[in-house]
């Protein structure tokens, strides 16, 4: 009997130590309608994945049929455009695969768009982008063209760049045909129910005066893009905005925090170590080490308390580089934890892993704290923001 006694109370203390490390648990409270996930692979294309998807949603918000647009299409026309600004530069800009939101807009104004049907753009022997190889040929590429010993440029350097895309990519289509109708990249994107001019970008720091334009002093941002600067809250309030009229924001953040845990798909910004004792934990708290208490905050064993941001704080992570252009996702929802704290549901590309099948939430002081940028449809902003920016 005895035995029994101490077996039950051995379960009892298993149960606590379970229940009060299940972890946080989520309760959706609004979710927009999403385009199925997709998955960068081996690539650091996340710009493009993300705005595609962001904008293959904006065509469902807007009633369209939903569509799903070549990434490559995109990747493809913005590393020519890149390379060649890389060169008029004499390799002084920031060659690599990375990229912005306003790439894909701008390319698609510029260069239309086409179905993944019609340029899946993996012409290099795999089914999913991995470019390890392509990103250091290119490289090689322009390094060379650069510092070739003609003392100027000859008039094939471009047709060799375009010979090196359509090998890895495949030669660009300049008609196709899509559910029975033929289309050119140009007219397709027209027959898209939505209209690049109307996305627009907001980012939020105090080293330009609010509601103006600036060119966001990030590597990715090559095309130097202007954005419109607002404070934290008036960004934050464009998301709320979004959310509530049914579209999608696509997000520019910050993924290295040890609070953004990939494997739980869960991002947060905790309070200092010490703030977070809580009730009968306390004594137990006392008598871990700070390596063990930052391990438990890490590990994101229960819900936590938060920082409060504010605008000095988003400041000073940009200033010393401990916030920047990381990673590009998309809000598509609201939710909140056990204990009600808000968080926003977000749609990442890195396939359909993790607890959430590739969808990911993220705390709205994570959000606050970390974005970099956002673009929403202007159509959406609050009035009072358009005004304030120039807009109507």
């Amino acid at each position: 009997m005895k035995k029994l006694i101490v077996l039950a109370v051995a379960m009892l203390g298993l149960t606590v130590s379970a229940a009060a490390q299940e972890g946080y648990k989520f309760t959706d409270t609004k979710v927009l309608k999403t385009v199925p996930i997709t998955n960068q692979y081996r690539s650091g294309t996340c710009w493009c994945f993300s705005t595609l998807s962001f904008l293959e949603e904006e065509i469902l918000a807007k009633g369209g049929e939903q569509v799903t647009l070549s990434q490559m299409w995109i990747v493809r026309n913005a590393y020519f455009d890149k390379a060649v600004k890389y060169v008029r530069l004499h390799g002084n800009l920031n060659f690599a695969v990375g990229g912005a939101a306003h790439d894909v807009t701008e390319m698609i104004k510029k260069y239309g768009a086409v179905p993944l049907e019609a340029y899946p753009g993996y012409n290099y022997g795999t089914e999913m982008p991995e470019f390890g190889e392509i990103d250091a040929v290119l490289l090689a590429y322009v390094e060379a063209i650069i510092k070739n010993k003609n003392g100027k440029l000859t008039t094939a350097w471009q047709e060799g760049l375009n010979g090196i895309l359509d090998a890895y990519f495949g030669k660009r289509p300049e008609k196709f045909t899509y559910k029975g109708k033929e289309y050119t990249p140009k007219s397709f994107a027209e027959s898209l129910p939505i209209n690049m001019d109307d996305y627009i970008e907001f980012t939020s720091y105090t080293h330009y005066p609010f509601y103006t334009t600036f060119a966001l002093e990030v590597p990715d941002n090559w095309m130097w893009h202007e954005m419109y600067n607002i404070p934290m809250e008036e960004m934050m309030q464009c998301v709320d905005a979004a959310l509530e009229a049914g579209h999608p924001v696509a997000w520019g953040t910050d993924v290295s925090e040890k609070s953004f845990v990939g494997s739980k798909a869960i991002g947060i910004i905790p309070e200092e170590v010490e703030k977070n004792i809580v009730g009968s934990d306390a004594e137990k708290w006392g008598k871990l080490t700070e390596a063990e208490k930052q391990s438990k905050i890490n590990n994101l064993e229960s819900p936590m308390k938060e920082k409060t941001i504010t605008q000095q704080m988003r400041q000073e992570a940009y200033d010393n580089y401990q916030n920047t252009d990381d990673h590009g996702m998309v809000i598509i929802g609201t939710a909140v934890d056990q204990q009600g704290n808000p968080f926003f549901k977000v749609q990442n590309s890195w396939g359909d892993k993790g607890p959430y099948k590739g969808f990911y939430y993220f705390s709205r002081p994570f959000v606050e704290y970390k974005t970099m940028d956002i673009m929403v449809n202007k159509n959406v902003v609050p009035k009072e923001i358009l005004k304030k920016i120039g807009l109507k």
